[in-house]
C-alpha cells in the first residue's frame, strides 16, 4: 500500500513537472514572438501585454510589426469587450 503511494507521488510530480517545462517553453516563444511583434509600438508595454494574452489562447503570432493577420485566424478573431481587435 505504501509502495504504491509512493510511485504515485513520485509519477505525480514527473507529471507536474513536464507540464511546467512545456508552459515555460511556450511563454518564451510568446514572449520572443510578440517582442518581435511590438517592436515598433509606441506604447510598447501596452502591445506586450495584449500580444501575451493572444498568443497564450491561440499559440501562434503573425510575423512582422504589423498586419499579416491572416497567418494567424485566432489572434485576428479575438476581440474586446467593445468587440473591435483585442490582439495588436
Amino acid at each position: 500500500m505504501k509502495l504504491s503511494f509512493a510511485a504515485m507521488l513520485l509519477l505525480c510530480l514527473l507529471l507536474s513537472f513536464s507540464f511546467f517545462q512545456l508552459s515555460s517553453a511556450a511563454s518564451g516563444f510568446c514572449s520572443s514572438k510578440c517582442a518581435n511583434r511590438c517592436s515598433k509600438a509606441g506604447r510598447k508595454d501596452r502591445c506586450l501585454k495584449l500580444c501575451g494574452i493572444c498568443c497564450s489562447k491561440c499559440k501562434c503570432v503573425p510575423s512582422g510589426t504589423y498586419g499579416n493577420k491572416h497567418e494567424c485566424p485566432c489572434y485576428r478573431d479575438l476581440k474586446n469587450s467593445k468587440g473591435k481587435g483585442k490582439c495588436p
